[in-house]
């Protein structure tokens, strides 16, 4: 089997990447090629000298045509231009994910018409498709037959790509499988352009002693989950069968509710009063807006049905994050605890 990830030098990409290698098997088929498609290669030197990992570098959309001339059976499209970014450079946002998107489908659909595989295709949604509408106020739980009336750019952008994917199965094109994801929480690494990206940072930058800014209130209410139970996610849409998927409707994959007061709350047991001390409150209304809109609280059977279920609790993420890089805590009592 060969499988495409764009994004695949992305945190999400690469850790994708590494679980699909370790598992050695996808829908019951041994992984023979793994293409990692990105801007830059990946700094992962365990997935760089895998023998079974090629790279392909550069704009996704002008690679397009020469990452494709090889055929796939399955690809994870995690690659796009995130929430802030979509909202300061909407041209930008329009190339990075409906351009991009569309060309790739239609990649996969000249594959299945040369004769080649029809691909898995998994596509990597997000929690911003949703958003509250004068005609159409939120409910408080958002579940499986919620329609999304995104508030974004980059959620416009994640649900017309949900539907183009939707009907190129249909036509048989692909096997297309959308994912939302909800926000990924902790992230290693630097902060990116997503507005949620504090949502990592209250965390991760405390924990290396570094101090860090809350753009929202205390009180505000987010849609989290940890990096092991969105890959878990990913991996158990691409192998669920048609059936068990349930139609061509994108899938809510689980969530775990929490306040930011509650997030330092669980960074204050874990990294003690010195980690929440970093952490300083500065009104974004721009930032609060976007990440205001978004829903808080999810019921999300298909994903229970699927073997899904939201992570236990904050704690046990922030302690995820401590044991998967500990090289980047330099919080003692964190490091102890771990």
């Amino acid at each position: 089997m060969k499988v495409l990830i764009t994004g695949g030098a992305g945190f999400l990409g690469a850790r994708l990447a590494r679980e699909l290698l370790h598992r050695g098997h996808l829908r019951g088929q041994r992984i023979e090629r793994l293409v990692l498609a990105d801007r830059a290669e990946t700094g992962d030197a365990a997935l760089r000298d895998d023998a079974r990992v090629q790279t392909h570098m550069g704009d996704l959309l002008a690679q397009i045509p020469a990452l494709m001339a090889q055929p796939y059976d399955a690809v994870f499209h995690l690659a796009s231009a995130v929430s802030a970014e979509c909202e300061t450079d909407f041209d930008l946002g329009l190339r990075s994910n409906l351009d991009t998107t569309r060309a790739l489908l239609d990649a996969c659909r000249a594959q299945a018409a040369r004769g080649g595989p029809v691909p898995l295709f998994v596509f990597s949604s997000s929690v911003a498709v949703y958003g509250s509408d004068p005609a159409l106020p939120l409910p408080a739980v958002v579940d499986d037959r919620t329609l999304p009336t995104p508030q974004s750019s980059y959620g416009i952008h994640k649900f017309i790509c949900e539907q183009l994917v939707a009907d190129y199965t249909r036509k048989g094109h692909i096997d297309g499988r959308a994912a939302r994801l909800m926000t990924v929480s902790v992230r290693p690494g630097r902060p990116n352009g997503a507005a949620s990206s504090f949502l990592s940072g209250i965390v991760r930058e405390p924990l290396a002693g570094v101090e860090a800014v809350c753009p929202v209130a205390p009180d505000t209410a987010v849609a989290l989950a940890s990096p092991a139970s969105t890959i878990a996610g990913l991996i158990a849409v691409a192998e669920a069968t048609r059936e068990a998927f349930g139609g061509r409707t994108a899938l809510n994959l689980p969530a775990l509710t929490v306040t930011v007061q509650q997030m330092l709350e669980a960074l204050r047991e874990v990294g003690g009063e010195e980690a929440v001390r970093l952490v300083r409150f500065e009104p974004d209304a721009t930032v609060a807006r976007i990440v205001g809109g978004w829903p808080s609280r999810f019921d999300s059977p298909r994903a229970r049905a699927l073997g899904l279920f939201p992570d236990r609790d904050f704690h046990t993420v922030v302690q995820q994050y401590v044991r998967d890089h500990r090289d980047a805590v330099r919080n003692t009592q964190a490091l102890a605890s771990a």
